[in-house]
């Protein structure tokens, strides 16, 4: 995290950067005042020598601060337009970092179609802790103000969510947020900063897992939280620290390498995203489409207004609306790999409701969507040419 005194310096010289080149150079500064190495330095050490006891030149032992976890840090937040970037061993501890701000008795709102591991970290682990989750449909955002109690501390929104694509409006949230002193919360993974900025919405912290489409590669796991606010920064900080649950300087240098091409990869998945949706809503074997570029998808105005584009993920279901339907088409794929994850270079399919969601019950799954016909695509960069023949292929 970035301490006191490098804030000032840190901010100016970020402020008139456009993204194209804050993927390549935002925030990395003098990161090899040694070398001058181009590309940060793997700093695979844990810990530092010491002129005198606690004399050291900013760093001490890697859990509370490595050079190259800090070098990604700063380019995390830098993309999102804010002050202090904390990196995290995967997405879940960057969400773990945050439910420790809280106590028993607090409340928290999130949204109700999420992805299944916040919901599992949830209900399974925070909530034997005292912590007591409350999830609401927030396409309306009004329908958030009925929740809100004298014990309610944040909310949590995924936008758009996994994987029913579904929008939220992040700046009305906020606006329901600051009206009730809480704390807003955005799962920004689906949209990347590349499409989608929350703390400018009026967000106080954004969370990504760099897993996804900010490694950009399927090599590594790592999680990331960046806020504006100095004394959340302060609070969020020893809880990394003190936790521990920190990603190592390899994991960072490959994401700091990843996010260097996020600019250019985004505009591909956006742009075979939108081809592949298209191609699927025609198709006579295909049920619904979930894609937020679609004029008649809920909350389209909204994605339009907040987001730069519509992204690489897609849900649909199978005409037929069976497991068997959909079990068959993604066994059947060639060039989409059936995995976990999302965001790769590489075409992915998944099977939410026995894969990524398997952890809800099946009846909360299916209030919102997630039933056994349902199929996810995380698109790729590939040729749309070949995506496409390859869903003709399976569905054929």
């Amino acid at each position: 995290m970035l301490k006191h005194n490098e804030y000032a310096t840190f901010v100016a010289n970020q402020i008139a950067m456009k993204f194209n080149t804050k993927t390549i150079h935002g925030g990395q500064e003098n990161i090899d005042p040694g070398y001058g190495s181009v590309m940060p330095p793997i700093y695979q050490t844990s810990t530092y020598a010491q002129s005198t006891p606690g004399g050291h030149k900013g760093f001490e032992y890697s859990r509370s601060g490595n050079p190259t976890r800090s070098a990604l840090e700063k380019s995390l937040a830098s993309l999102e337009n804010g002050d202090f970037g904390l990196a995290y061993g995967s997405g879940l501890a960057a969400i773990d970092a945050v439910l420790k701000l809280f106590k028993p008795g607090d409340e928290i709102i999130a949204t109700k179609d999420l992805y299944g591991g916040s919901y599992r970290l949830f209900t399974a682990i925070f909530e034997n802790l005292g912590i007591r989750f409350r999830f609401v449909e927030m396409g309306e955002e009004n329908n958030i103000k009925q929740y809100i109690t004298d014990n309610t501390k944040m909310i949590w929104v995924e936008t758009p969510t996994n994987p029913m694509m579904n929008i939220i409006d992040i700046a009305a949230v906020s606006k329901i947020a600051k009206t009730n002193k809480l704390l807003l919360a955005v799962d920004n993974t689906f949209a990347t900063p590349y499409l989608q900025l929350p703390l400018d919405l009026g967000a106080d912290i954004v969370m990504h897992s760099a897993t996804k489409y900010l490694g950009g590669h399927s090599d590594v796991v790592v999680g990331g939280l960046v806020v504006k606010d100095e004394k959340l920064a302060e609070k969020l900080y020893f809880i990394q620290k003190a936790s521990g649950a920190i990603c190592g300087p390899q994991d960072s240098f490959l994401v700091l390498r990843g996010i260097k091409t996020l600019h250019l990869r985004m505009q591909r998945h956006c742009e075979n995203g939108e081809a592949v949706a298209k191609f699927l809503k025609a198709h006579p074997k295909v049920g619904k489409v979930y894609w937020p570029g679609f004029r008649d998808h809920p909350n389209h105005h909204i994605a339009k207004k907040q987001m730069t584009g519509f992204g690489g993920m897609i849900s649909f279901s199978t005409k037929e609306d069976t497991l068997e339907s959909a079990t068959k088409v993604v066994e059947n794929l060639k060039v989409f790999t059936l995995a976990e994850s999302l965001g790769g270079v590489e075409s992915l399919a998944g099977h939410p409701a026995s894969m990524t969601h398997a952890s809800i019950p099946k009846e909360e799954r299916e209030k919102t969507g997630v039933v056994d016909s349902l199929i996810r695509l995380s698109v790729g960069i590939e040729d749309e040419e070949d995506l496409i023949g390859d869903l003709e292929q399976a569905l054929g």
